[in-house]
């Protein structure tokens, strides 16, 4: 089983507040600093993506892939690669916990793996930069209101 990385940040905001940023992917390229393109592919019944197609743009990393996203609730998120140019894998999840009074527990979990080989070790501390990156934007974001 491949490894993960995963880490958590408290949000000042509802679950409800806090999954409404995670799920409008539109804006994505507004403040994941990353995503320079987000298009959604297709939609589930509900209006939430199930597929969505991002251009990436993380220095060393340029890559244009597709993901499937799977809505489990009104708190989690999972989502696993459908093709990329670079990647191999790249599995992920938010799961949100109420901790009551608009504030938010929020766990990101991801693991990638490239096409081009690379130690196990810089492969861990890139998922934890860019997990790192991802939940203070989110908290940003989320916080400001925007």
């Amino acid at each position: 089983m491949a490894e993960h990385t995963s880490s958590s940040i408290t949000i000042e905001a509802a679950p409800a507040d806090v999954m409404g940023v995670i799920a409008d992917f539109a804006r994505y390229p507004e403040w994941t600093g990353e995503v320079k393109e987000a298009e959604v592919l297709s939609s589930d019944g509900a209006g939430r993506a199930e597929k969505v197609r991002l251009l990436l743009d993380a220095g060393a990393i340029k890559d244009d892939h597709t993901l499937a996203y799977t809505w489990t609730g009104d708190n989690e998120v999972s989502w696993t690669l459908v093709k990329s140019q670079m990647l191999r894998s790249l599995d992920g999840s938010y799961l949100l916990k109420d901790l009551g009074a608009d504030r938010t527990e929020v766990t990101y979990q991801l693991t990638v793996d490239v096409k081009i080989p690379m130690l196990g070790m810089i492969k861990r501390k890139a998922e934890k930069v860019i997990i790192d990156r991802a939940l203070q934007g989110l908290k940003q974001r989320v916080e400001s209101g925007a």
